[in-house]
């Protein structure tokens, strides 16, 4: 096995679980710290920095970084990464005037941002200061996409979107609100040197040929136009009984809604078994602590309509069955239909891209599903001009995953501008820095001690489903915060191992907690020998190993990073200083240096 290069700026960035599962590879750690030492200002930059609206995944991101953290292999609860975000956006003070300033004389270039949703508004993040001139069209009378329109103000306060929005749109971005853009080939005739479609996945599923579908229309609707009716003012109140169809975190945001607008037997009705439903597990939670049930395994057959009203509707009953790939089949228990009264329906079974305004003459490829055709890492498309991102791109995702799309779309964007190979990706930067102290002093907490994850506190649900303004989620105070905070392991502090130091003492091996390090002979072994041959296998194969150069024995230094709780105790037991804690910083390039 080939000794670790350390200097590739991706090994110790895959050792980051949370930071590595990030799609915007936030630098987790390093503003977890900063909260704990209470500098929120920064911790709130750090993030704005990476994923552009702290206040807002605080409160609603799908948290890929959680299910990673390596605190999760120490007691079993991940720490509260997105809650801890939002300890920084509550508490931060006025950050305006740290914020990047679009230059005085603009650069000569325009480009076109189509949706005014978190993939546009970080594309524009990234080009305002670079001198773009940037016009920012959407049909919704304010900025924030999907996250206004399909997120209830109870889980997302209206004047937390507004500031973070604001402080895009108050990088000069020229905004062009209340217009629908119904025709591609008419904004590429505006001479914009290029453009951006950021305008999500708007359409939601429906089953138009259910029995009784059409006649019962007026009382059935698509659940994320319902949403933005509701979001809008323009839907105040539900019937009393309603049945949401679906099973993902529309349906919950559906459902809860309903609760609030007068809904009193509200249920959800999902095909798939309740461990299958892709709402996240939180999502349902709070959904069930609002007296809603959820209804797994039951297929609907029939909108049932009486005298022109609906009256409820009829579902097959079905159980799950998996074949040796894991592949599910939903097969019928044979059981006489099951029939549930209602008087709306709000339908959440999915939602798909509708591009009825992008001509097909203007050399956009699209694929059998009327995709267009956009490169995995440029999201430029086959007409060069035109660049993909967010839903838009690939389909429904999340807020965090639309940022990551609007940060690499704007580095094409600029390389394109300026007459470059957009396929040429600047480099990450990074920092390795030594944290000793002293002898055996460290500027981070290093203690490893077993600290359940602290729970976030709700308002009283009688007042939270009496108005759909209220916030159902309080946040962590300081306090809370800081505890939470501490449960962090900071695994961007490597263990960085210098061979020519080592005199191969093993005291390293005998003091380390997890039994992670090993020396071995080698004997010309590859890695995957090497794993099974460590005093506990590494098993973990998403993990990589970090293994040294020949020692004066023969023997290498092999660590499995995926059980290493960074507490520090090897290099502090090392005589000769052969390990050492060193913060890694990594940042995705931007188009613009933001901060």
């Amino acid at each position: 096995m080939k000794p670790t290069n350390i200097q590739d700026p991706e090994f110790f960035h895959r050792v980051i679980d949370c930071q590595y599962a990030c799609p915007a590879h936030t630098p987790v750690p390093e503003y977890i710290r900063l909260i704990a030492a209470g500098r929120y200002s920064d911790a709130y930059l750090i993030n704005w920095e990476s994923n552009v609206f702290p206040g807002v995944l605080g409160r609603t991101c799908d948290r890929p970084c959680e299910p990673a953290c390596r605190r999760g292999r120490v007691d079993d609860e991940p720490v509260a990464i997105c809650r801890l975000k939002r300890v920084a956006a509550d508490n931060k003070d006025d950050i305006a005037a740290r914020l990047p300033k679009a230059p005085g004389v603009k650069n000569g270039k325009r480009v076109a941002l189509v949706g005014a949703g978190p993939a546009s508004l970080t594309v524009a993040r990234d080009l305002a200061p670079l001198g773009y001139h940037l016009d920012l069209y959407d049909e919704q009378s304010k900025g924030g996409g999907f996250m206004r329109s399909q997120i209830p103000s109870f889980r997302l306060p209206e004047q937390v979107l507004d500031e973070e929005v604001g402080y895009i749109l108050n990088l000069g971005v020229v905004t062009h609100f209340n217009r629908y853009v119904d025709s591609l080939k008419g904004l590429l005739g505006q001479g914009y040197d290029a453009v951006f479609v950021g305008s999500g996945a708007p359409r939601g599923r429906d089953l138009p040929k259910l029995p009784g579908r059409q006649e019962a229309d007026t009382a059935i609707h698509i659940g994320i136009d319902w949403l933005a009716s509701v979001a809008f003012g323009h839907v105040t109140s539900v019937g009393k009984r309603v049945i949401v169809l679906g099973g993902g975190n529309t349906a919950m945001d559906c459902c809860r809604t309903a609760r609030r607008l007068g809904g009193d037997e509200v249920k959800v009705i999902v095909r798939s078994p309740f461990a299958d439903m892709k709402a996240s597990p939180w999502e349902k939670d709070d959904a069930m602590a609002e007296d809603i049930p959820i209804i797994d395994n039951h297929v609907p057959l029939e909108f049932v309509v009486e005298d022109g009203r609906l009256i409820g509707m009829k579902f097959d009953r079905v159980e799950a069955r998996y074949d040796a790939n894991g592949k599910r089949s939903l097969v019928s228990t044979g059981e006489e239909p099951a029939f549930y009264p209602c008087d709306e329906v709000l339908m959440a079974i999915g939602q798909e891209n509708a591009f009825p305004w992008i001509e097909r003459d203007i050399g956009i490829e699209f694929d059998q599903w009327e995709m267009p055709a956009v490169d995995r890492v440029t999201f430029q498309s086959s007409n060069p001009r035109v660049f993909f991102g967010g839903d838009a791109a690939f389909g429904p995702e999340n807020i965090i995953t639309a940022v990551a799309h609007g940060h690499q779309a704007a580095v094409s964007i600029d390389r394109f501008c300026r007459g470059e190979n957009v396929a040429e990706r600047p480099l990450p930067g990074t920092t390795l820095i030594t944290q000793k102290m002293g002898i055996h002093e460290w500027s981070y907490d290093s203690r490893v001690e077993i600290d359940r994850r602290y729970k976030v506190p709700h308002a009283e649900k009688a007042l939270a489903l009496g108005d759909r303004h209220v916030e159902v989620e309080l946040g962590f105070d300081r306090d809370t915060g800081y505890k939470e905070a501490e449960r962090c392991l900071n695994c961007d502090v490597q263990t960085v191992f210098t061979d020519s130091l080592c005199i191969e003492c093993d005291a390293c091996v005998d003091i380390c907690p997890t039994d992670c390090i090993n020396f071995l002979e080698t004997a010309g072994q590859g890695e995957a020998e090497l794993r099974s041959r460590l005093r506990i296998p590494a098993v973990n194969l998403e993990q990589p190993l970090y293994a040294s150069g020949a020692l004066k024995t023969g023997r290498i230094m092999v660590k499995d990073e995926d059980v290493c709780l960074h507490c520090g105790l090897c290099a502090e037991r090392c005589p000769t200083s052969a390990w050492d804690m060193q913060k890694f910083l990594y940042q995705v390039t931007k188009a613009a240096p933001i901060l």
